[in-house]
């Protein structure tokens, strides 16, 4: 970011202080400052002593520090102030605070990602999407991609990096962290993309944070956006994507929304309707009565198309003993699996009380 932004503050506020200040950047260098014949220069120290301090500011040679924002140890830009008394202190804080809100405001008005991340969390208004879209030259009609990575322990800038290095357009494709685990990308596409290409981004993105971080992320996939306003919505279905997922497909690491089929409507089923659906398939004794062996049964020969041979050659059982298991089913459930509507009346009850299950997990 331009240090003039800095500097315009620094202008309005000189006049209240004599002492000197500016803003240095990570690497210690100063962006702005009162005394512009410190302008570029680098104040030796500063990086390791603000990173070794857990207190709100930090005093080093002759001088305090406040990082600007949440105040954590890894920052961007930091405010300082000549002196270690109580008042450098006081005026280093309230300095931080201005100069924080400058930089947001800027980012806000003038930074894409900035105005990409508010679209997508549904913090935007309709006529402000499309008067800052103009402002920013960013094409609203152009087809885009919403892609949703959740690693399996927490954000780190290596982990950014390398997505922004595997992506370096930063003017038409966008990476940023929405909260502790995810990472969202937002990639341009060319005219008449669909699903597939999206697919081979995503895998993309999981054989590379493999071999370098050796880590496995969850990725989803939403829909290909055909306009800028349905980012927000796109983006819905990435994370629904990873939610059903998580309860139908576990195995999977990239899971895209338009091939969720039924689990996708039973994740948007409330519970109580989830609830009476089993009491009426399971009339006779409820599903817990099931055993694992013959829920093993089930799930085998439905992963075999209902062949009875094939499903006794799987599980090494005569196909008379599988006979014999089916039969018990039917005289547990009154479902006979074997007949095509009981079968998809059953695996449907399986995926119902599959995500039961998991809903009381979380609480």
């Amino acid at each position: 970011m331009s240090g003039r932004i800095f500097q315009s503050v620094i202008v309005q506020m000189k006049e209240i202080t004599d002492r000197i200040f500016g803003v240095i950047d990570a690497e210690g260098n100063i962006q702005a400052c009162s005394a512009l014949n410190l302008m570029g220069s680098e104040i030796d120290g500063a990086q390791l002593a603000i990173l070794g301090s857990s207190r709100p500011y930090t005093c080093h040679d002759g001088k305090t520090f406040c990082v600007l924002g949440n105040g954590s140890a890894r920052f961007e830009y930091a405010a300082f102030v000549e002196g270690e008394d109580e008042q450098a202190q006081v005026i280093c804080r309230l300095a931080a605070i201005a100069f924080n809100e400058a930089k947001i405001n800027y980012e806000e008005k003038f930074d894409k990602s900035v105005y990409i991340k508010n679209i997508i969390s549904d913090n935007t208004l309709l006529v402000d999407l499309y008067s800052r879209a103009k402002e920013l030259r960013i094409d609203v009609t152009v087809p885009r991609g919403v892609l949703l990575i959740r690693l399996p322990e927490k954000v780190d800038s290596a982990t950014v990096e390398i997505l922004q290095n595997l992506f370096p357009d930063r003017q038409k494709d966008f990476i940023f962290s929405v909260n502790d685990t995810d990472v969202v990308l937002i990639k341009e596409l060319s005219p008449g993309s669909d699903g597939r290409e999206l697919d081979r981004f995503a895998q993309q993105i999981e054989d590379t944070l493999a071999s370098e971080l050796f880590i496995k992320p969850v990725i989803g996939v939403g829909s290909v956006s055909g306009h800028l306003r349905q980012l927000a919505e796109r983006y819905k279905e990435a994370q629904v994507a990873i939610e059903v997922g998580k309860v139908f497909d576990d195995d999977k690491m990239i899971i895209h929304y338009d091939n969720l089929g039924i689990g996708r409507i039973i994740y948007k089923l409330p519970r109580t309707l989830c609830e009476m659906f089993l009491g009426e398939v399971f009339k006779k004794s409820p599903i817990d009565a099931l055993d694992q062996e013959t829920l093993e049964t089930i799930n085998r020969f439905f992963e075999n198309n209902l062949n009875v041979s094939e499903t006794s050659r799987k599980l090494f059982v005569h196909r008379n003993t599988l006979v014999y298991r089916l039969e018990k089913i039917k005289k547990l459930t009154g479902l006979d699996l074997r007949e095509f509507d009981h079968a998809i009346v059953f695996k449907v009850a399986l995926m119902v009380k599959k995500y039961l299950n998991s809903q009381d997990e979380k609480v």
